[in-house]
């Protein structure tokens, strides 16, 4: 690294285990970077996403924005939960504000019993209806049957900065086996504006597994998906699925050998979803 290339910090999110969750990249000064450093940056970690910071209006707020290996998103949870916690390793806990692409994103750092924790806000959520013909189509690009789906759970678009397809498993097992077409389901979400697809299985009603295929990153699985999880909390409340009230725990990473958790709460009166979980320093390989 050259004296003038920015510092680009590594962390898991959504575990205090460096081996789990969701590695993601960090840089807390991107001043001076622009959208096509910010990619190469991205693209040289290799990370699902990474996250660039600059300083905002005070000293506790940031304009970021995410970058996976192909492209800008406009909104990563996992990144956000790597980013706030790294912020506060330097300067301490507390509430951040993180200005991004899909708008203001409040932050909240604690210690928790084995790691630093945050907790992000959404911007508000929505839930669309899916035509018959795309849920066939991403069906098939999953080699899945309609057999396959949990009909207590119909698919849906579900948006809380970015837009994931929820479809949902009827078994562990056809969430465990997950073998793709990459390039076609490439093709399917770009052309939806999808960011992810989120695979669910419900063990009960407040514990769900998960999965989400990133090929428009240019990542086969991302391992623990924060934008995806608060678009889920959006989606089991639109279905009135869920309580007013809910705290739902979401495992995610266990088929990859990198088991993360994430927390998803809903409150009565606030349609926003806050997303929940611990991010830890990956040391420097040798």
């Amino acid at each position: 690294m050259t004296d003038n290339a920015p510092e680009v910090l590594r962390y898991a999110a959504f575990t205090a285990d460096p081996a789990g969750g969701n590695p993601a990249g960090v840089v807390l000064d991107a001043t001076g970077l622009d959208a096509a450093a910010q990619l190469a940056i991205a693209a040289g970690l290799g990370y699902s996403e990474t996250a660039f910071l600059t300083r905002g209006s005070s000293d506790r707020s940031f304009a970021v924005r995410y970058f996976s290996p192909l492209a800008e998103v406009p909104f990563c949870g996992h990144a956000t939960v790597a980013a706030a916690v790294a912020l506060a390793d330097r300067i301490g806990p507390g509430e951040l504000l993180f200005e991004t692409a899909a708008g203001s994103v409040p932050v909240s750092v604690t210690a928790g019993p084995d790691a630093l924790e945050a907790t992000l806000t959404s911007v508000e959520p929505h839930v669309l209806p899916v035509p018959a013909a795309d849920v066939a189509e991403a069906l098939a690009l999953l080699g899945w049957s309609a057999t396959d789906l949990d009909a207590t759970l119909p698919p849906r678009i579900a948006y809380a900065g970015a837009r994931h397809l929820v479809l949902a498993a009827v078994t562990r097992a056809r969430l465990a086996d997950l073998a793709y077409d990459f390039d076609g389901l490439t093709r399917f979400m770009t052309d939806r504006d999808l960011v992810t697809l989120q695979l669910v299985w419900r063990e009960s009603d407040t514990v769900f597994h998960v999965r989400d295929p990133f090929p428009v990153g240019g990542v086969v699985e991302d391992p623990a998906t924060g934008a995806a999880a608060a678009a889920f909390g959006a989606y089991l409340r639109d279905l009135g699925a869920t309580t007013p009230d809910a705290v739902l725990t979401l495992h995610q990473g266990h088929d990859l050998g990198r088991p993360g958790r994430l927390r998803v709460e809903l409150r009565t009166g606030d349609p926003r979803i806050r997303v929940s979980g611990a991010a830890v320093p990956i040391p420097a390989a040798g």
